[in-house]
């Protein structure tokens, strides 16, 4: 297969946002060097739609599929599977549930040990997709909050690359009474940072990151508030970014009219 006839996956993926005490803080993860994938990047919880995602009798409350299917542009078939998808892959990575009742309660409990509370089964039963979200929820008689999602943006990756992405960005604040964690074997290490300190780690080559990771931190790292961000307007355009230069290690493209340069090695 050529790199041009690489398919593109559907993936989605949270920004997780806190007040701190300097401003908006956002919950970031090191993947593992193995990952065939950003390996070694700081990322965003998040990954591929799955399948199951599609469910369409999964437990909902929220804005409705036809609003998200507004928001992004797409069809309802996809925009639910998006939804579904952000909030199952922050869940397996995080234990943080975006649900209502006792099963988010007990997710993502503060001072858990292991971020689960007592549902370490349930969150492993998820994410070895031995479980699918939407059959958990209706097991434990809950719903997906999709009012505590908030679209952001959507990247492609450009032709030319062995692997390819249409990949919706989502912001969410971290809910009362929970906590993340990075108890995933995606990850080898995970935290609250300052986006603007990300940003900073990346130019020095002390973190590696990804070009839409780069744009992301940049839009966060100009609000002073999780309010703010919330409260922004958006409107998502698909942005497919044009590769200006590369040679290995650090990469400048353009997207959306602006240029982010990004160093995807540490040095």
């Amino acid at each position: 297969m050529t790199t041009a006839e690489v398919p593109i996956r559907a993936a989605s993926t949270v920004m997780l946002v806190r007040d701190g005490a300097r401003g908006p803080e956002v919950f970031t993860l090191r993947r593992v060097a193995a990952m065939a994938f950003a390996a070694g990047m700081t990322v965003f919880p998040g990954g591929a739609v799955d399948p199951s995602d599609a469910d369409g009798e999964i437990p909902w409350a929220g804005p409705d599929v036809a609003w998200w299917a507004a928001q992004w542009r797409i069809d309802e078939v996809s925009a639910r599977g998006q939804v579904v998808a952000a909030v199952r892959e922050l869940y397996e990575e995080t234990g943080v549930l975006l649900a209502g009742g006792r099963v988010a309660e007990t997710a993502g409990a503060a001072g858990s040990g292991d971020g689960t509370g007592g549902r370490a089964d349930d969150r492993a039963a998820v994410a070895e997709h031995r479980l699918s979200l939407a059959a958990l929820l209706r097991l434990r008689g809950a719903e997906l909050r999709a009012d505590l999602l908030r679209p952001w943006a959507r990247w492609i990756t450009p032709p030319g690359q062995p692997r390819r992405y249409d990949t919706y960005f989502f912001l969410a604040a971290l809910p009362d009474g929970q906590q993340p964690d990075f108890a995933t074997s995606e990850a080898v290490s995970g935290g609250w940072q300052r986006p603007s300190d990300v940003l900073r780690a990346g130019r020095a080559g002390e973190v590696g990151l990804m070009p839409p990771t780069v744009a992301m931190m940049t839009d966060l790292a100009d609000a002073r508030s999780v309010s703010d961000l919330l409260e922004a307007p958006r409107i998502v355009e698909p942005v497919t970014p044009t590769v200006l230069t590369a040679d290995g290690e650090v990469l400048r493209v353009r997207a959306g009219g602006r240029e982010y340069t990004t160093r995807l090695r540490q040095r």
